[in-house]
């Protein structure tokens, strides 16, 4: 049976129809434009992988983005669960969850029935669930509010106010603020592993999204909540109110893999294809500021090498879009945690450094070479490399001290690993 699911994007906090995925099922789906919005000069395209053309999308195309907007691995496995649906069925895992995505998309299936937006005020209970059952809990309540995030990590996005300290359910296309992820039942300490890591960061110049940790009544290791503020979503002046909550506005986002045109399952380079040259062209391609966002995504490369962290694909990278479409920038760091203080954490980095992929094998020579091979300077390249290694202690310990200002446990021994196990090791 022929499906048409429509997808819109939010422009200036306003609703824009974009055009429409039609097929029979998920191999076959295929994306256009609506010819409203291709004669409109206003609008710009909804990904680099997409370009504005009066032509339909094969289906290979239109998968890789919209499937790039689902959650990914055991999530995907719980939330299709919870569907009964099939887990590669992704048409219809985004026809239920298309409501709130990253970025400014909806997809609503035109059959589905009218979920009008609200917000739902979760208890301690409900939210501390989120911690002790996982990602079959956060299954639950994407599948509920009809909600979707990528990754693999069980995350739920929910609406955090401020003047309260209450967290709350967005039901429908009511837009979340935060995303909140659960501690990993395999790799302990992971929530302050990604807090200790992304505060490390910001000391050492790298923006950042805001993020604090959620602890419960028990404070041990799996009741802890990581909670992320999303730069996606910003307060505006507008009236727009959901159930006496201020409503945020969307920006837009894509990861690099939407805009390559890389499939999620493609998302780590494995056989020399290039990946950082490809993210470095992309950005002097696209990037409003083309020179500030080639350094900028340098040193979240080679932090990334610093602290262990063999996680770095191209999912894991964005860019943001400016609220009227036609600016694009490199979204702030995040998904930043030391892989390598785990005994089963893989030594292949995800990107490859002037061809080496194993972070023992990576010096500093090897970066030198990538910056000739992705279009940098040498000179301004090699100075922020040294500059990162010669400022990561202070920068380290700095972030370890106020983690445990907050009562945080264990930071001192991350801490450790991660100068006994990443790239620093090589450096002090």
């Amino acid at each position: 049976m022929m499906r048409t699911l429509a997808v819109y994007i939010e422009i200036k906090g306003e609703n824009e129809f974009v055009g429409e995925i039609v097929g029979n099922n998920s191999n076959d789906a295929c994306f256009s434009y609506d010819t409203a919005y291709l004669n409109n000069s206003e609008c710009r395209a909804i990904s680099i992988g997409l370009p504005l053309e009066e032509k339909t999308f094969d289906a290979i195309r239109t998968r890789i983005f919209f499937e790039g907007l689902l959650p990914e691995g055991f999530t995907r496995k719980c939330v299709a669960k919870w569907m009964h649906m099939d887990e590669n069925d992704y048409l219809s895992i985004l026809a239920g969850l298309g409501r709130e995505c990253l970025g400014a998309i909806k997809v609503i299936e035109k059959v589905n029935q009218v979920i009008h937006p609200d917000y739902r005020e979760l208890s301690k209970e409900e939210v501390y669930a989120l911690a002790s059952e996982g990602a079959s809990e956060s299954a639950e309540l994407v599948t509920k509010s009809h909600l979707s995030l990528t990754g693999a990590s069980g995350k739920v996005g929910l609406y955090y106010n401020v003047s309260n300290k209450k967290w709350y359910l967005p039901i429908g296309e009511a837009p979340s603020t935060h995303i909140v992820k659960q501690s990993h039942v395999r790799l302990k300490k992971i929530v302050a592993n990604e807090q200790l890591c992304l505060l490390t960061a910001k000391n050492l110049g790298i923006e950042i999204p805001k993020s604090f940790i959620v602890t419960t009544d028990k404070n041990n290791d799996e009741a802890v909540l990581f909670a992320t503020q999303r730069y996606d979503r910003q307060f505006a002046a507008s009236n727009k109110v959901i159930n006496g909550l201020p409503v945020p506005c969307r920006l837009h986002q894509e990861d690099f893999a939407q805009a390559l045109g890389i499939a999620s399952v493609d998302k780590y380079e494995k056989n020399q294809e290039g990946y950082m040259k490809m993210l470095f062209d992309l950005i002097r391609s696209y990037s409003a500021d083309p020179m500030t966002d080639s350094i900028k995504l340098w040193d979240i490369c080679v932090f990334n090498y610093l602290i262990g962290n063999t996680d770095n694909h191209i999912k894991n990278l964005s860019l943001l879009y400016g609220e009227d479409l036609k600016t694009i920038r490199l979204a702030p760091a995040y998904d930043i945690v030391s892989t390598m203080v785990y005994k089963s954490s893989m030594e292949d980095m995800a990107l490859s450094v002037d061809g080496k992929y194993n972070i023992n094998e990576i010096s500093r020579e090897s970066f030198k070479n990538a910056a000739i091979q992705v279009g940098i300077g040498t000179k301004i390249a090699m100075r922020r490399f040294d500059d990162m290694i010669n400022g990561f202690t202070n920068a380290l310990n700095q972030a370890k001290e106020e983690l445990d200002k907050n009562g945080i446990n264990q930071i001192d021994q991350i801490a450790v690993q991660i100068m006994g196990k990443g790239g620093i090791k090589n450096y002090i």
